[in-house]
């Protein structure tokens, strides 16, 4: 999935990027440009001074927390030679968002870390003036593969996201419950990277001994500890030139953090046993089912290391919020067990619906494994799928659906609502405090939007 650049406007807006983290210069870069805005990405502060005076730009967007002289020096400095350029600084502190607003004057705004691109596509097109970007489409060198379903909605924008920011080599955070396939999206934004032809190496940092964790990241000379009869190399050396995957990273002791915020600072570490120093420019995908904010504020994991692997977030939508690709996915795994001889009755269908889910699609895809073994015939029962699920089909024959569906929208719809104004319209409060994703409650007020509800702060009252 690409999208379209726009041809309605003689020049481009240019955008002045200001970050000293390679990957978020990357990620901001790749994605404005996949917008058909034109980029000059800088490394330092005093740098991007001297790129202002060279060449006019319509906006700068610049990190707070460089070496050298800071984002806020830099915009007091820039404001000097040039009043009237308007300033997006990106901040992860607290103490620093306060000062930012306290500096407004109209043509300064801040955009919190992690990056939602969405939000930061809404800002740049506000300040530089330009109207939405053309619809996304699917092209040829980014089609899914054909063994992952996507028919949702939310699992369509999760891969429309992830076509936006693979070619970059920004480090990205997986969210979602157990089972929900950050896997498989790890697959395909390797996939799609520029890296593609390079490995993926892959390491279950919760499947891992902490003994042995370390040496398995960074690789261990011979005698190194009891049992290192050979020189290893370590899963960081594997995936140079690649991407590496870290599953399960709030598993990770804090000894161990701290070692793995060096590699993704300037991608050195050292092997177990060694001293020397060794490079690798692997990039970073790391995944979690947990809430790694919750794991920060418990003392559990380290802020420095949340924000270095957060550049962007992506969150996977659990089962039971995408019900359309209940039924896709449970054919897709069924085909794979029984050679797509088996089907499923009326009531299995219903029921496969109705049933939460917990377990996601690790979940269903046991449950349809488990049916094919026992499965005779061609048709998949109820008395084929596991008791839990059976429970769901069960009530599905015996009382069909008959809940008036615009009545259950409208009941959500005022849910929602309610929800937003109580946290002053802050989506990722409201989502949490609604117990979906952030990206489902972007979809869901999209859709209000759609059919001609106010949606925003200003207009919703």
């Amino acid at each position: 999935m690409l999208i379209e650049p726009r041809t309605n406007r003689a020049r481009a807006p240019r955008i002045l990027i200001v970050d000293d983290d390679p990957g978020q210069r990357s990620l901001l870069e790749s994605f404005l440009k996949s917008q058909a805005f034109e980029t000059v990405a800088i490394e330092s502060g005093d740098r991007a001074l001297v790129a202002l005076r060279a060449e006019p730009f319509d906006l700068m967007i610049s990190d707070v927390r460089m070496p050298g002289i800071s984002g806020l020096e830099t915009l007091r400095r820039a404001r000097q030679e040039h009043a009237m350029l308007p300033v997006l600084l990106v901040t992860a502190y607290a103490d620093i968002r306060e000062a930012v607003g306290a500096m407004r004057d109209g043509a300064v705004n801040y955009l919190p870390k992690p990056i939602d691109l969405d939000e930061l596509l809404a800002i740049v097109q506000q300040v530089t003036g330009v109207g939405g970007a053309s619809p996304v489409k699917f092209s040829a060198d980014r089609q899914l593969p054909a063994h992952i379903v996507a028919h949702s909605p939310l699992m369509k924008a999760v891969f429309h996201d992830a076509s936006l920011i693979a070619p970059s080599d920004s480090r990205v955070l997986v969210t979602g419950e157990s089972g929900v396939g950050k896997e498989v999206l790890a697959d395909v934004i390797h996939a799609w990277s520029s890296r593609a032809g390079g490995p993926l190496v892959k390491v279950n940092c919760a499947a891992i001994p902490e003994t042995l964790l370390e040496a398995e990241l960074f690789g261990h000379e011979k005698g190194a500890f009891t049992g290192a009869v050979a020189q290893r190399i370590g899963r960081f050396e594997q995936a140079n030139t690649g991407t590496i995957f870290l599953d399960e990273i709030a598993d990770m002791s804090p000894p161990l953090q701290a070692k793995l915020l060096r590699v993704t600072q300037d991608g050195r570490f050292t092997r177990v046993g060694s001293n020397k120093e060794l490079q690798t420019n692997a990039r970073i995908l790391a995944a979690t089912n947990r809430i790694l904010e919750d794991q920060v504020k418990a003392g559990l994991f380290r802020e420095d290391l949340f924000y270095r692997l957060n550049v962007v977030e992506m969150n996977i939508p659990p089962l039971r919020e995408r019900s359309e690709d209940i039924l896709p996915l449970a054919s897709a795994f069924v085909a794979e067990f029984s050679q797509g001889r088996a089907r499923f009755s009326p009531a299995v269908a219903a029921g496969l619906r109705r049933y939460a889910w917990p377990g996601n699609v690790r979940e269903l895809r046991n449950a349809m494994e488990r049916a094919v073994l026992l499965c005779r015939g061609e048709l998949v029962l109820p008395d084929h799928l596991p008791a839990r699920v059976r429970a769901a089909a069960d009530t599905a024959e015996a009382s069909p659906d008959h809940v008036d569906p615009e009545r259950l929208g409208e009941i959500e719809r005022q849910a929602i609502f309610q929800t937003l104004r109580k946290h002053a319209f802050n989506r990722t409060e409201t989502a949490k405090a609604l117990g979906i994703s952030r990206r489902a409650l972007l979809y869901k007020l999209q859709r209000f939007r759609e059919l001609g509800y106010a949606v925003d702060p200003a207009q919703a009252r």
